[in-house]
């Protein structure tokens, strides 16, 4: 799904003054029904982001740290069995995953002699069962799983949808007889940033050359699709020449204006790929 500009700001308006529930995106597919619900999601999940990372700051002051700790207390306290923290996170407009993190954090500071480490606190998000109190446990735990953009459940989705796509992908490159070569393969001679696949031998997709494909699980919007040119997309230009990025949930249209620099911009796997030898696969 390809959005102007002014199609994806009105979408990324609607979503300013809404939490970010799955009610939210129930009522923003209500508003677009023209936009498919993966696309929606994408939108949703990448402005609440945005918003997280403006706002982050706020929310790990001492004092801040201190308020939402002994209103923790004094919640359970009243009702343990009471979605404390999931409440108390989208009051204050943050993650609740985030949200658990703060407070499992000053627990355990609270409780052990030595400041946790991160790997200890990501083991215990990703299982609560290993926290060692039931009550903020089951808190941690329905944090996790109300949110639908931060925390271990949603990035183990993430993982396996883009991992997805690149099975997508290569299939429809076996299915054209298209040589190429993986990530894995490229890693095993030697490369360290590389794309998804690169063409053994080079395609014309629309008249542009193409050396390369990269599968972004994705909707390209300006702010994603500037850091992936600047850590990514430059990079295999100038190794690998010229390439193509398939965003399969859509982009932004006036961030495709680098065509002629050797970069293409699609929303799926092109119909029109000419081989070398004139033919269209």
């Amino acid at each position: 799904m390809i959005l102007t500009k002014a199609q994806y700001d009105e979408i990324a308006q609607c979503l300013v003054s809404v939490p970010p529930t799955r009610q939210s995106l129930r009522k923003l597919k209500q508003r677009f029904p023209s936009q498919s619900q993966a696309t929606l999601l994408s939108i949703f999940s990448q402005e609440y982001q945005k918003h997280i990372k403006r706002t982050h700051g706020k929310h790990h002051t001492l004092e801040a740290i201190e308020n939402y700790y002994q209103r923790y207390l004094n919640g359970v306290v009243k009702n343990g069995a009471a979605p404390v923290l999931l409440e108390l996170a989208n009051e204050v407009e943050y993650a609740p995953s985030l949200m658990a993190r703060i407070i499992l954090e000053r627990f355990l500071q609270e409780h052990d002699e030595t400041p946790p480490s991160k790997s200890v606190i990501n083991s215990m998000l990703r299982d609560p069962s290993q926290i060692p109190d039931g009550v903020l446990a089951n808190q941690v735990y329905q944090c996790i799983v109300n949110d639908c953009c931060y925390g271990p459940l949603v990035d183990c989705i993430k993982h396996a949808i883009g991992h997805e796509h690149e099975v997508l992908l290569r299939d429809l490159l076996l299915e054209k007889n298209l040589s190429f070569l993986d990530e894995d393969q490229l890693r095993a001679k030697g490369y360290d940033k590389t794309p998804d696949f690169i063409l053994q031998v080079p395609v014309a997709v629309e008249g542009h050359i193409i050396h390369w494909i990269e599968s972004k699980a994705s909707f390209g919007d300006e702010c994603s699709h500037h850091a992936y040119l600047h850590d990514q997309f430059w990079s295999y230009w100038n190794r690998f020449g010229p390439g193509l990025v398939i965003y399969w949930y859509g982009f932004i249209q006036e961030l495709d204006c680098n065509r002629e620099r050797g970069i293409l911009l699609k929303a799926c796997f092109p119909t029109d790929i000419v081989t070398l030898c004139h033919g269209t696969a």
